[in-house]
């Protein structure tokens, strides 16, 4: 198991968990395993997001790269998916995003990309952190002339603008709409210069909201996570599309014109749709996780469509797509990867995607949703202390309870019960056909879990 690494890398209360000592630490040993067959000095790439602690954690990772005698360019706020792609681009030998994605400002994150602009393996992360606490990395110093340098280079953020222009710049010209309005939330957070940027530049008409980052306001009560706002913003001003991107611009939900939500899995089957209609599907496949909606597999299983389902985690959701030469897949919550472009989540790709299809097609988001059905889900988070999610698997009167819901909604609904890889919770998840039995059930076992495991 491993000590630091979560299932987006680390996750923590800034300053007081996540400490510049640890951050100091993190580097080292990351610049050491990510570049250790490299017969150059490193070059690593470092992005954030607009939390307060931001600037704490980069001067400590920027400081640990230095020490270790990696050379370090600062991008400055920078949607995660930006980094990636530039990691790539500018052929760096590994990459950061200091981000806390969909939590709230006092947490902050460190999250690995490989040259290839990929995240790092469950085994890589396992190698630092064995390098973190091993002797080995008190040797990791740099003297004299080979110490790093830093440099700011918030400017090439006009490279991924340009990207974008590259790559839809066209189709949305030949099927410019005027009336065409789309409402944009982005959170407080990473991309809330980029995504104007971007739309200004395709000529799409945009109104914004929650774009005055304070550096303690990012995802509060707006972005993908809080997307009611979003809702009323849409019908008030009469808009044909919502998009919701989280705090580090890796995920994207989004609202039809009649304020309804549109997820992950309905943006996973719109563009699954376009592209198999396109012959673009490689394989006829499309990547989920076991979060996705029931509604997700009869709609695969209608359009001739496989479904492969991963654990939770865009990890896992990539390493099937590259396994097996997948190009589209993603999660419920708005992480899409569409590996032609890009080979992580990217909010803002994903939101222009949902706008081409919408473009060409002429018709109404809610219209475009009707391909899909979704299951009534019920959700719940119980807060547990993480020492505690271990127990989950081995108490018997929560297993008992768990076996005992499975088979009653067995043939007509799921339930899934799983730790988050990211935050302090056990999280309940039960479909069904009837809300008010699904509820019922849901709480039951979330009242359990919260009696044997607080």
């Amino acid at each position: 198991m491993r000590k630091y690494f979560g299932t987006d890398g680390i996750r923590r209360i800034a300053n007081t968990d996540l400490t510049p000592e640890l951050v100091y630490k993190v580097a080292k040993a990351g610049a050491y395993v990510l570049s250790k067959h490299a017969n150059h000095t490193p070059t690593i790439l470092i992005g954030r997001d607009t939390r307060l602690s931001g600037t704490l954690i980069e001067s400590a990772m920027t400081a640990g790269f230095l020490s270790y005698g990696a050379n370090v360019k600062l991008l400055g706020v920078i949607p995660t998916p930006a980094v990636a792609y530039l990691t790539k681009k500018l052929n760096a030998d590994a990459s950061v995003v200091i981000s806390a994605s969909h939590n709230t400002f006092e947490f902050n994150g460190v999250k690995y990309f490989s040259n290839k602009g990929m995240k790092i393996s469950d085994e890589i992360e396992e190698e630092i952190e064995e390098i973190m606490d091993s002797g080995k990395i008190d040797e990791l110093i740099a003297v004299k002339d080979k110490i790093g340098t830093s440099e700011i280079r918030e400017d090439l953020i006009d490279e991924y603008v340009y990207f974008f222009r590259k790559n839809f710049d066209e189709d949305i010209e030949y099927n410019y709409n005027p009336n065409f309005v789309v409402a944009l939330d982005v959170a407080n957070g990473a991309t809330y210069k980029v995504a104007e940027k971007v739309f200004k530049t395709l000529g799409i008409a945009y109104k914004i909201i929650n774009n005055h980052p304070d550096g303690v306001n990012i995802n509060r009560d707006c972005g993908s996570t809080h997307i009611d706002g979003l809702k009323k913003f849409v019908t008030e001003n009469k808009c044909n599309l919502g998009i919701a991107y989280d705090g580090d611009g890796d995920r994207c939900l989004a609202v039809d014109e009649n304020g309804n939500e549109i997820d992950g899995d309905k943006i996973l089957a719109i563009c699954s749709a376009y592209l198999k209609e396109k012959g673009k599907l490689k394989n006829d496949t499309l990547v989920a996780t076991v979060m996705s909606n029931l509604g997700l597999v009869k709609y695969s299983q209608k359009k001739g469509i496989t479904l492969k389902q991963t654990k939770v985690g865009d990890r896992y959701v990539l390493e099937e797509m590259l396994k097996n030469d997948y190009n589209l897949g993603g999660e419920q919550s708005g992480h899409i990867i569409f590996l032609d472009y890009n080979p992580t989540g990217d909010g803002i790709l994903t939101s222009l995607m949902l706008i081409k299809i919408l473009l060409e097609k002429k018709v109404t988001a809610s219209k475009l949703c009707d391909i899909i059905t979704l299951y009534p889900q019920v959700l719940i988070n119980v807060k547990v202390n993480n020492d505690k999610k271990a127990y989950l698997e081995s108490n018997s009167e929560i297993q008992d309870l768990i076996k005992r819901t499975e088979k009653e909604f067995a043939g007509d609904g799921r339930v899934l019960i799983r730790p988050s890889g990211t935050e302090p919770v056990i999280r309940v998840m039960i479909e069904g056909k009837d809300q008010e039995k699904i509820e019922i059930a849901a709480k039951e076992i979330a009242n359990m879990i919260e009696k044997q495991l607080s």
